[in-house]
């Protein structure tokens, strides 16, 4: 087997994508969806990209249950 040569924008696209499904994750388990979580596509742009991972919108009433969720998650 050859060496395989790793592209760091890739590494970089590829590290955020997986935080985003481990929040997913983590956020399906506390019963909370949010519907826009994706990554930033400005963020993706450019030869050295910087990836973040975006939230979205949500309702008020999502808003409420998340904050109730970290609340007791950091007691």
């Amino acid at each position: 087997m050859g060496n395989v040569e790793r592209d760091p924008a890739a590494e970089r696209v590829k590290d955020a994508e997986e935080a985003r499904d481990d929040l997913r994750t983590a956020l399906k388990g506390a019963g909370i969806t949010l519907p826009s979580l994706s990554l930033d596509g400005v963020s993706l742009a450019g030869d050295i990209p910087r990836p973040l991972v975006d939230l979205g919108r949500c309702t008020p009433d999502l808003a409420r249950r998340l904050a109730e969720t970290i609340r007791k998650g950091a007691t």
